[in-house]
């Protein structure tokens, strides 16, 4: 913020012209008048107490407000192009179980960043089957900078989504703070110098370069999450962490949860050519589509084994693919 002063020249000026005058050559040099009191009235008034200092300031930074600014016009832009669908696809969105194994393939088997280069697109590698084992366990944290109102609001729509995927992929999955495993932070720019000792703490055998993504994101990046494995050499998820926005409005927010949670089940890949979907960056939809859904029901069947190569996965896919479309879906 931005403050102008006003030099105070009248006063000044006005104080050195009394001072002029304290040595004139009529005043008397002795007298035996002993003079009187002056009069209460016209001593000088006591000099008023220091100010106080000015108060810390409340609120976001300008910084923070800016990107606030700025998303909510993103946002505003999506919805007037006729973007971030909510309705989970439509008769414009039809699609076949061959469509359904493309995309699985392109979402769950390839890579979408190259391995150990941070943010760096994949050439489109070939990968694996990556998914979890265990019990998910869902923890939402907050920054300082996230209000009282919006911590309930975001962790009322974790529960419900969390409920959601435990009923798509017939997996435990739970918003829970008994140990949990999959850590959401909701952040601020304000709170940024918190995020990489957070992850630290988390994971404190993550690299540097994972770090890096955290503490340097670009505002193109919305939201962000990685998953871990807990030994060397595994596809099985044992830990994962995401990172949403403080600043995001409401649609925004809420899609960053349903794509970085679902993504960070497994589907970590994103497509140009799925649809519907979430897994897409035209963002036609904001929410995890009946498309969607499939997919993380397919990924979550028993045979379908973490570290399965796409030779070994895409039968099984086909099948389940196969199945799903016929039934109508989840």
């Amino acid at each position: 913020m931005s403050m102008t002063r006003h030099a105070c020249t009248i006063g000044l000026t006005a104080l050195l012209a009394l001072g002029a005058c304290t040595q004139s050559a009529m005043a008397p040099r002795e007298s035996a008048v002993s003079p009187a009191p002056r009069p209460t009235g016209l001593r000088p008034p006591a000099p008023p107490p220091p100010a106080p200092e000015a108060a810390a300031p409340t609120g976001p930074s300008g910084n923070s407000r800016a990107l606030a600014a700025y998303y909510a016009r993103v946002q505003a832009d999506l919805l007037a192009r006729g973007l971030m669908r909510t309705d989970g696809g439509g008769p414009d969105t039809q699609f076949t179980d061959t469509m359904l194994v493309r995309n699985f393939e392109a979402i769950a088997l390839r890579e979408e960043y190259a391995r150990g280069e941070g943010l760096v697109p994949s050439e489109g590698e070939d990968s694996v089957i990556k998914k979890w084992v265990g019990p998910v366990r869902i923890a939402p944290e907050f920054g300082a900078s996230v209000s009282p109102d919006r911590r309930v609001s975001d962790r009322n729509d974790l529960i419900v989504y969390a409920r959601r995927l435990a009923a798509i992929t017939g997996h435990p999955i739970s918003v829970s703070d008994r140990d949990p495993n999959f850590h959401v932070l909701f952040v601020g720019e304000d709170d940024r110098r918190d995020i990489v000792p957070r992850i630290r703490a988390l994971v404190p055998d993550a690299s540097a370069r994972t770090l890096q993504l955290f503490d340097d994101l670009p505002r193109s990046i919305h939201c962000l999450v990685i998953a871990f494995s807990d030994r060397p050499g595994s596809y099985e998820y044992a830990n994962a962490i995401a990172v949403i926005r403080a600043e995001h409005p409401d649609l925004l927010r809420q899609s960053c949860i349903h794509e970085e949670i679902a993504q960070g089940l497994g589907l970590a890949n994103d497509s140009p050519r799925a649809r519907p979907s979430i897994f897409n960056d035209d963002d036609e939809f904001a929410l995890l589509t009946d498309h969607d859904a499939m997919l993380l029901e397919i990924l979550y069947d028993p045979a379908l084994r973490p570290g399965m190569t796409p030779e070994q996965a895409l039968p099984i896919v086909r099948r389940r693919a196969t199945e799903l479309v016929e039934a109508g879906g989840t």
